[in-house]
């Protein structure tokens, strides 16, 4: 039996528990690992309460991100042996394989090797950020050196690693923020120019004029929701306005007439990291940046295992620092 974080209703934090549940052997293409951190999500925060884009199967586990060691392999799995230190990137079905726990069973193509040295903390802090950004900027478009960025929302997890891949491409990363008292800590991470939204009444302009007036040819947005109109009118033409998130909560228009033609187009990090080519192109990538110092992942907080209700509030604030929280199993 293990420890493990569960609901069986959604709502607030305070309908997790702790249950010591089974843990099955891994059947074909499954591992079993020792959960030694898990990585903090908003999707985790969203599909406790009922609101994710899928449905959680009652009584449900959370997660999708961690850092343990191979404890079991399953059938048919060759890469991966018991000891090996690994870290899980998110490319699964919450209800399938949940992570909260001091065990877990895991499809063995959802594993990618931590780097020598890397302590689970941050093994369970690098893959998702710097995964789902590869994908934006290398697998739906590709960057070009001068080309202003905007990243919304950029004092997240994703956010740090978008500013720190952009600037590694040779573009320009714009930051939008909704505090003021993240603007430091988001110049620190690699912005150009950061736009404060709490601070201006017109977005659009605001981000035209830290373009140069040029425009922006990517737009990386955390948030959808009524705000992305301004977003595609402080493009160039023919830009690309990528929503990967939905912070915002509130639905995402199609613009109309006035605007400069933009693609504008949904992502997923499921598309990579459900693609075994297109992850094992991300894993370099992110191997390359990190084996330079390109890439510098930015763990905000750490928060024991007992601690999860502390930390979910947390992940949900608004005021949260750059970076990405962690919960600490062992």
């Amino acid at each position: 039996m293990v420890r493990a974080i569960r609901f069986h209703e959604t709502g607030g934090p305070e309908v997790l528990r702790y249950e010591d549940l089974p843990v099955r052997s891994p059947g074909p293409g499954e591992v079993r690992i020792r959960v030694d951190a898990v990585g903090l999500n908003r999707a985790e925060v969203n599909f406790r309460r009922g609101t994710y884009l899928e449905t959680p199967r009652l009584p449900a586990g959370l997660g999708t991100e961690a850092a343990g060691e191979v404890l079991e392999v399953g059938p048919d799995v060759e890469r991966w042996a018991p000891g090996d230190a690994v870290s899980v990137v998110p490319a699964f079905s919450q209800n399938d394989y949940p992570v909260y726990a001091e065990e877990a069973v895991v499809p063995a193509a959802a594993l990618v090797a931590r780097p020598d040295g890397m302590d689970a903390v941050t093994g369970a802090a690098i893959w998702m950020p710097y995964v789902t950004v590869y994908g934006m900027v290398a697998e739906i478009v590709r960057v070009r050196p001068g080309d202003h960025v905007v990243i919304t929302s950029a004092a997240n997890s994703v956010g740090v690693a978008a500013l720190q891949v952009v600037r590694h491409l040779g573009a320009i990363p714009v930051a939008t923020i909704p505090s003021p008292a993240q603007r430091d800590a988001v110049f620190a991470a690699g912005a150009e120019s950061v736009v404060v939204t709490s601070e201006t009444d017109d977005l659009a302009a605001a981000l035209r004029a830290a373009t140069g007036g040029r425009g922006a040819a990517l737009v990386l947005d955390a948030d959808g929701g009524p705000a992305v109109a301004d977003l595609v009118s402080a493009c160039a033409p023919d830009a690309t306005v990528i929503v990967h998130g939905g912070l915002s909560g509130e639905p995402t228009p199609l613009p109309a007439a006035g605007y400069a033609p933009v693609w504008l187009r949904r992502y997923r990090v499921f598309e990579i990291t459900g693609d075994p080519e297109a992850l094992r192109r991300a894993e370099h990538f992110v191997r390359s940046g990190l084996a330079t110092g390109a890439f510098t992942p930015l763990v905000d907080r750490v928060f024991a295992f007992d601690d999860v209700v502390a930390a979910h509030k947390y992940v949900d604030s608004p005021d949260r620092a750059p970076g990405k929280p962690v919960l600490r199993v062992r």
